[in-house]
């Protein structure tokens, strides 16, 4: 057995108990602006994918019904969902989300003539993907509202856990504090690294060439934009994204802007879609149908 298998029969075992977390004080739909699914969406899919193992595997993926340039409804729909499962599902609802997905990720593993190893159940892979939503999460609330006080950072922080922890992550995987957090972000940094076939794919999925009709449809200037305002300069070079100090005060107008609007809405309302999903998902399960 291999090192990476011994991580994905070890983490298979592993419960998604996040008990080191006390949030039961902490009410997350209050830090979740649903914008940000629209908003940061494909920028956090570029950041997922820029660790070769985790590009690669989404590239050569043979599990069809979960590509998003093939069903880009459906995609959509299940990571919304994994995040509010994640986020704002009780653990009973996490821990059938939990094996409905690993149910997939079990099938997305590298071949011989894959050009790097990989295994979608492998914890170390699956800790970046939380920490680039949490990451992502926390980008999208500070730019839209402000920074979060620190009480409150920490909370959404521990919160966040459970982006992975909620599949194989193991709790004390998940860097204790927010400094220890920056420690591990800039160290994971150091294994982005984006060649030609994952960056053709990424360029294809961020103009929309790649998705299928109705998807690709209206001009793709505004969603390179966006998603190239909430990219790190270091994902940013390794797409050959240009951004100049205009383009980021555009930016960050319109991100205040938006965050100003969303202030006058109803929470119910700065929650969408996040509530929507959650509502399918618990109406799929009463009619026992799948839900990934």
């Amino acid at each position: 057995m291999n090192p990476a298998e011994s991580d994905v029969a070890e983490s298979d075992t592993a419960g998604f108990d996040t008990a080191r977390f006390d949030t039961a004080r902490f009410d997350a739909r209050d830090y979740l602006p649903g914008a940000g699914a629209f908003l940061a969406g494909f920028a956090n899919v570029v950041m997922q994918l820029s660790w070769a193992p985790i590009g690669h595997g989404v590239v050569e993926s043979r599990v069809t019904g979960g590509q998003l340039t093939r069903h880009p409804y459906k995609r959509t729909r299940t990571t919304f969902t994994y995040i509010a499962v994640a986020m704002l599902g009780t653990d009973e609802e996490r821990a059938r989300y939990r094996a409905a997905v690993t149910a997939a990720h079990r099938r997305v593993q590298s071949t011989a003539a894959s050009p790097v190893r990989y295994h979608a159940m492998r914890p170390d892979l699956q800790l970046w993907v939380a920490a680039c939503m949490y990451w992502g999460a926390a980008d999208v609330y500070t730019r839209l509202y402000g920074p979060m006080e620190p009480t409150a950072a920490d909370a959404f922080y521990r919160h966040a856990a459970r982006f992975g922890t909620t599949l194989q992550v193991r709790p004390e995987m998940w860097p204790a504090d927010r400094a220890a957090f920056d420690l591990y972000w800039e160290a994971a940094l150091e294994r982005v690294a984006v060649d030609p076939t994952v960056r053709a794919y990424l360029h294809d999925l961020v103009t929309r060439r790649s998705l299928r009709f109705p998807f690709h449809l209206g001009p793709a200037g505004p969603l390179v934009f966006v998603t190239t305002g909430f990219l790190p300069p270091r994902f940013r070079e390794e797409l050959g994204l240009a951004w100049s100090a205009a383009d980021q005060a555009r930016f960050d107008r319109l991100l205040r802007r938006t965050g100003s609007a969303l202030r006058r809405l109803p929470r119910w309302a700065r929650l969408f879609p996040y509530n929507l999903v959650l509502a399918d998902m618990r109406l799929r399960r009463r009619l026992g149908q799948r839900l990934v």
